[in-house]
């Protein structure tokens, strides 16, 4: 299954976040599976959030 540009946003935030977390030392090899899972999800909600709650924009008249 082909993951969307969306799904492939969303990983690369959560990554980005996580990397910066392990460089600051706030994440722990021990704890990377959870803490991983925990900020995808996070980023994943707001951005499917955010995209429910945007006004549609109108369809450009022909």
């Amino acid at each position: 299954m082909k993951k969307t540009s969306l799904d492939e946003q969303i990983l690369r935030t959560a990554k980005e976040i996580v990397v910066k977390f392990i460089e600051t030392g706030r994440i722990s090899p021990a704890s990377f599976p959870e803490s991983f899972r925990t900020i995808y999800n996070s980023v994943s909600d707001t951005v499917r959030q955010s995209a429910e709650d945007a006004p549609e924009t109108p369809s450009p008249e022909t």
